[in-house]
Parts: structure tokens; sequence; C-alpha cells
């Protein structure tokens, strides 16, 4: 994935999950061959995710977004996610 298509969907997520003056959270991850992922936790609690070629560009990405900034998973970011039923039973089919 480029480093726009990246930003366009961090745009569009920001966009329906954002609000003004809270910033939607990001965080990337390496996820070995396959490059990277932006993990983004919305105002709304709601996430979503964006994978890209490496940490690097997921990096660039995420600076070059707006109302977006870096986070971590600390405590902060943990508690802003809401995670419904649908994500609950698609983890637990994964786990068996």
């Amino acid at each position: 994935m480029s480093d726009q298509t990246a930003q366009k969907r961090i745009a569009e997520f920001v966009k329906a999950h954002g609000k003004p003056g809270a910033a939607v959270k990001a965080v990337v991850e390496p996820i070995g061959r396959a490059g990277a992922r932006i993990v983004l936790v919305g105002a709304d609690g709601a996430m979503g995710d964006v994978i890209t070629p490496d940490v690097e560009s997921a990096t660039r990405a995420v600076e070059a977004a707006e109302n977006v900034e870096a986070a971590e998973w600390d405590r902060e970011t943990t508690a802003a996610t809401r995670i419904g039923p649908a994500h609950r039973r698609k983890m637990a089919k994964m786990q068996s």
C-alpha cells in the first residue's frame, strides 16, 4: 500500500470516528514480513486498522494525518477502545 493510500484510509477513519478536540489515536505495530499495522482508536472508541509495507511508512502516514496522534498501548489508549460483541465473537473463534 502506498503512503497516499494509507493516509486516505486514515482520513476516512478520522472522518467517521473522530471529533473536534479529540484526536484519533494511532498505534504502529510491526507485523513481521507483512509490514506494519496502524491500529486506530476513534474518539467514539471504534477500532480500525491500516496495513503498510513497513514501520517507516506507517509512521509517515500517522505523522501526515490530521487530528491523529501517535500512541502506545498504554492505559489511556486501552481505556479509550470500545470492543463490541461482534469483535469479541470473532476473537473467541480465533482462540479455538
